[in-house]
């Protein structure tokens, strides 16, 4: 096998563009860096370039880039507001300009707002289903036609486990129902999935999403529950399975593997491709 052979089996996205959105921090950060490795130019995206001061978490967009570029890659920031239509319009121009046409386009920032389904008022409903399904559509909308042209693109949206229903009665005293409005939203962003997969099926673009079992363990999952993850530690993966199942569904044949609500261990697993990360 020659050289050529070998750097296109370790950088299966050599030559191709990517766009992440959510990619200040945590997981956005880990499938930046993942996608970047196997080759991938980035267009990266997050509501702001720089933390602010006194930030709540550590990260910035502008530090994603940069630890991109130190790795020999090519990222460009793209900074949005998902939560604006106006503002999420301008992103995928704006990637195609510095980048070229997106090839695989990643949906990962999320408006993970928990609040019990009596009380979560309009304001912070619209902002989650803004960032959680409307942006999914518009930004699917703004690299299809490129996409359909060339018959060849990837979409992958990150969900989550949040998206089940409960299950009863009877149900758990004072069982809580904060994610109830962030698991609808990724419950429609899974409907889009499977939906969007066959409209397109014939032109060999491929849609599908991918979530953790349950949690990641990332400076966000810390600060929003935490004691979760000190108390269950079994419900917690790595962020790097996460990533991984991404680049795999960014890569996969669209024929055959389209259309698919999928949990990152189960995947990895059925694939044959779960990083030891000790």
């Amino acid at each position: 096998m020659g050289k050529s052979q070998d750097r296109s089996l370790d950088r299966p996205l050599e030559g191709k563009v990517a766009l992440v959105t959510g990619a200040s921090r945590g997981i956005g950060v880990a499938i930046a860096e993942r996608l970047a490795e196997a080759g991938a130019s980035l267009a990266l995206v997050a509501r702001t370039l720089e933390a602010g001061p006194g930030a709540r978490l550590a990260g910035s967009l502008a530090e994603t880039v940069a630890a991109i570029e130190r790795a020999g890659g090519r990222a460009v920031p793209i900074v949005a507001d998902l939560a604006n239509p106006a503002d999420r319009a301008r992103i995928v121009p704006e990637a195609r300009a510095a980048l070229g046409p997106i090839d695989v386009l990643v949906h990962n920032a999320a408006a993970a707002i928990y609040a019990p389904v009596a009380e979560i008022p309009l304001k912070r409903r619209q902002i989650t289903f803004e960032v959680n399904v409307h942006a999914t559509l518009d930004l699917a909308q703004a690299v299809l036609p490129e996409m359909r042209a060339r018959r060849r693109g990837w979409i992958v949206y990150l969900s989550s486990a949040s998206s089940q229903h409960p299950k009863g009665p009877p149900y758990g005293r004072g069982e809580s129902t904060t994610i109830t409005v962030y698991g609808a939203s990724k419950a429609a962003l899974e409907r889009i999935t499977t939906g969007l997969a066959a409209e397109v099926y014939g032109d060999g673009v491929a849609v599908n999403s991918i979530a953790p079992v349950a949690a990641v363990r990332t400076p966000g999952a810390e600060a929003l529950v935490g004691e979760l993850l000190t108390t269950h530690p079994e419900l917690v993966e790595p962020v790097e399975w996460l990533a991984e199942a991404v680049l795999a569904l960014a890569t996969c044949d669209p024929h055959t593997c389209t259309g698919r609500i999928l949990y990152s261990g189960p995947f990895l697993d059925d694939i044959g491709r779960k990083p030891d990360v000790g």
